[in-house]
């Protein structure tokens, strides 16, 4: 059987919280590096269910890496969700971002800019996976918000 390839797909929910910047002041980074995608769970490969959607937030440290992945409604997961639930968390866990960095500048007499100083930033973003089939396959996907939240 295939272990199925994996899409996402990127979501904003509610309104997000974004550092406040000071004047000079900009951000670089947060984006993806690597996205290894979730594996559809092999013990219910044989099943063939109707899609199934888990919605995560990607909480990433000052270096880039997922440090923790929370899931929408995990605590009420009927098992079988739950094997949705740990594929997800298993593939997020193995992103990398760049790392989020708010840097300052600052203007001399002349005015010529330059950089002040930088500081490495966490950050999160939500997204939502979905696992469903396509022509007799398992596949496997995830949206990702734009958006940076603290």
């Amino acid at each position: 059987m295939s272990p199925g390839v994996a899409d996402y797909r990127p979501v904003t929910r509610g309104p997000l919280q974004h550092y406040p910047l000071a004047l000079g002041e900009i951000t670089t980074g947060a984006t993806p590096r690597t996205q290894p995608m979730p594996i559809y769970p092999p013990a219910l490969l044989q099943g063939r269910l109707a899609p199934q959607e888990v919605a995560a937030r990607l909480i990433v440290d000052t270096e880039g890496k997922v440090s923790e992945v929370l899931i929408e409604g995990e605590d009420q997961a009927a098992p079988q969700q739950r094997q949705f639930d740990e594929a997800v968390r298993a593939a997020a866990m193995q992103w990398t971002f760049e790392p989020l960095r708010v840097s300052q500048w600052a203007a001399d007499a002349n005015g010529n800019t330059h950089d002040v100083g930088s500081q490495a930033r966490a950050f999160s973003l939500e997204y939502v996976f979905r696992f469903a089939w396509k022509d007799g396959k398992p596949v496997t996907g995830a949206r990702a918000s734009a958006a940076t939240e603290h």
